[in-house]
């Protein structure tokens, strides 16, 4: 029987690896581990794709979105209490950077055919603490449309993605500044380059993208000790920098995005195609957008007994997520309005294999697997 797992990073990595490999060996040999050329070159080649004026490389994803706030609390434009609205479905990290400064997350019920934020319920959430709103670009998805972009201006309040998912995705429409970029869609945008994502690292890194130069450059201090040259500490800062060889990983990586996210891109068309099991429901698809397809989410009432046939017909699955943050302990008593559909949500959601080595003809033959349900 023929195994189809969910992720083999290994062979998700093989295709590059002399690429890989070349780029370390360069690393070391030079000498320079931080603060480097690698790293210099990897911020102006994301603000690129993202077509924003600036990018900082930071240690992780959760650690940019923390920046950015820190960042906007330390030019007064934001404080101790204030509220941020983000999406109820979405990983613990949208959350957890908002209370981590001591801002008070406000979570808005997700939309049941895109599974991200639903921008209709977001005028009902802000009160006179709002200042901004956190669209998170779920599984690859731009979360992105003209209600959210006017909601903002009426409140004016800030847009900060969480484009830890969606690097190279495009919006139908148009963000603040112009672009259908994600990333260059709002004010900011924090990203992670997490091993897992379409532009993964060999380890943890993160970025910051923004048109903002001031806020760039207080990100920038605030992830060096809080300092704006050696020794000079204008802020209270962390240590939040991307290393070199991570920086080096990913402008191999990036060389290839474009065919990694095509190839996802015909297996998902080829999953929503070929499964027609009246009891699953696959995900939308926006033909004006560009969708990367992080993850291909199907949903199923019975989702724990599906996960079980597939894995017994040698299909691996995950989910994302079957605890939406609400639900963890961290957050219990969290106040919140009903997350109904963040709550069928987690208890249905199941992701199919994607990545690379998974190609068109595999999926036909998942989806034969799922049919047979």
């Amino acid at each position: 029987m023929k195994q189809y797992p969910f992720l083999d990073l290994a062979q998700t990595n093989a295709p590059y690896i002399d690429e890989l490999k070349e780029a370390a060996c360069e690393v070391i040999e030079r000498g320079r581990y931080l603060h480097g050329s690698q790293t210099e070159e990897l911020e102006k080649e994301i603000a690129a794709l993202c077509q924003t004026r600036y990018c900082v490389g930071v240690s992780n994803g959760l650690d940019a979105l923390r920046l950015i706030l820190r960042a906007y609390m330390e030019l007064g434009l934001m404080a101790p209490g204030d509220e941020v609205i983000v999406p109820a479905n979405t990983y613990v990290a949208s959350v957890l950077a908002v209370s981590d400064n001591r801002l008070v997350p406000v979570l808005c019920d997700p939309s049941e055919l895109t599974m991200n934020l639903d921008t209709s319920l977001i005028e009902a959430l802000i009160t006179s603490r709002t200042r901004a709103i956190m669209p998170v670009h779920l599984y690859g998805t731009p979360c992105w449309d003209e209600r959210l972009m006017q909601v903002a201006r009426d409140h004016d309040l800030l847009i900060i993605e969480d484009n830890a998912q969606a690097v190279g995705a495009t919006s139908d429409i148009p963000g603040l500044n112009g672009t259908c970029n994600t990333g260059g869609l709002g004010h900011v945008a924090g990203i992670s380059f997490y091993p897992t994502k379409n532009l993964g690292g060999l380890g943890d890194g993160g970025a910051v993208v923004t048109n903002d130069e001031q806020l760039a450059s207080t990100v920038k201090a605030l992830a060096n000790y809080g300092a704006d040259r050696r020794y000079h500490n204008i802020f209270k800062g962390f240590n939040c920098r991307l290393d070199e060889i991570q920086a080096a990983m990913l402008r191999v990586k990036l060389r290839h995005l474009e065919e990694g996210n095509t190839m996802r891109a015909a297996v998902a068309r080829t999953y929503s195609e070929c499964i027609t099991n009246p009891q699953v429901t696959v995900p939308a698809i926006n033909p004006g957008q560009k969708q990367i397809w992080h993850q291909y989410v199907v949903r199923c009432d019975t989702r724990d007994a599906l996960r079980n046939y597939l894995a017994n017909q040698g299909v691996g699955t995950d989910i994302h997520y079957a605890t939406p943050p609400h639900r963890q302990p961290c957050y219990i008593d969290l106040p919140h309005a009903p997350l109904p559909v963040a709550d069928r949500l987690a208890d249905t959601v199941l992701s199919l294999p994607i990545a690379h080595p998974i190609t068109p003809d595999d999926a036909r033959a998942i989806a034969d697997i799922i049919n047979r349900y």
